[in-house]
């Protein structure tokens, strides 16, 4: 079994976001990358398979040349080989017709991307390459089991959880519960040696016009100032959440 999947580069959690030109563009500056979330536990799952059933395992990105220290990492994660596209990923449309170009060129069973990436938050790259590779699709994925060209797959629905039978070609949009937490693989000092000699092919982007562009950026308003009262006075603490915060 083949499987491709699809790595986002993405800003930490914990990084400060700044943006330049008048707010139209994100500032990288001082940024920590890594693999986003939802994409790892994908990783982590295909790396499953990998061991188990002997599956293929490549992991792509759409990106600038900076994008492959995270490439990288997954493949010092256990992934046999990384594609890059060689171009800025603009727009969801435009990454997944990157990817399912990418897809049809290597004839992969399974593609495993993550439900929605943490910077955009779009959530459309992964239903967008099965649409165009006709390919049966699994959003919300917290489970897949596959045997031969069949699949079974468990899905995060309204109040509970679905699951489904399908067959390969597959697409999941994965996402926290797909793996456990605590399965999450950070890479050894022989992963990472051995990273550096497997393949990270780059290759050129196909003609695509993006369909959305990003105008402008704002950031959230900031945290009102704190009122302590001291838990002896619950009167003023009264007043304040009837007369101030109005919330009883």
């Amino acid at each position: 079994m083949k499987i491709l999947v699809c790595i986002s580069h993405v800003p930490d959690t914990t990084s400060k976001i700044n943006f330049s030109d008048n707010n139209t563009k994100f500032d990288p500056t001082g940024v920590q990358f890594v693999i986003n979330p939802n994409d790892e536990f994908g990783l982590t799952r295909a790396m499953w398979f990998k061991e188990k059933q002997g599956a293929q395992v490549t992991v792509a990105n759409v990106g600038g040349a900076d994008t492959e220290p995270t490439l990288r990492k997954a493949l010092a994660i256990g992934a046999d080989e990384a594609i890059r596209v060689n171009m800025p990923a603009t727009d969801g449309f435009s990454v997944a017709k990157q990817l399912a170009n990418v897809v049809k060129d290597g004839g992969y069973d399974l593609v495993i991307a993550g439900r929605e990436s943490i910077d955009y938050n779009g959530g459309m790259v992964p239903g967008m390459i099965a649409g165009l590779i006709g390919a049966n699709f699994v959003n919300n994925c917290i489970g897949l089991e596959v045997d031969g060209t069949s699949a079974k797959a468990v899905r995060e629905i309204d109040g509970g959880k679905e699951s489904v039978s399908t067959s390969l070609p597959l697409v999941i949009g994965g996402q926290k519960g797909l793996v456990e937490e605590s399965d999450l693989r950070i890479p050894n000092m022989r992963g990472i040696m051995m990273a550096r000699k497997k393949p990270l092919t780059v290759v050129e982007p196909v003609a695509v016009s993006a369909e959305t562009s990003s105008v402008a950026f704002e950031k959230p308003a900031p945290k009102g100032a704190v009122t302590l009262v001291s838990p002896d006075n619950l009167d003023e603490l009264v007043n304040l959440l009837h007369n101030e915060a109005k919330v009883i």
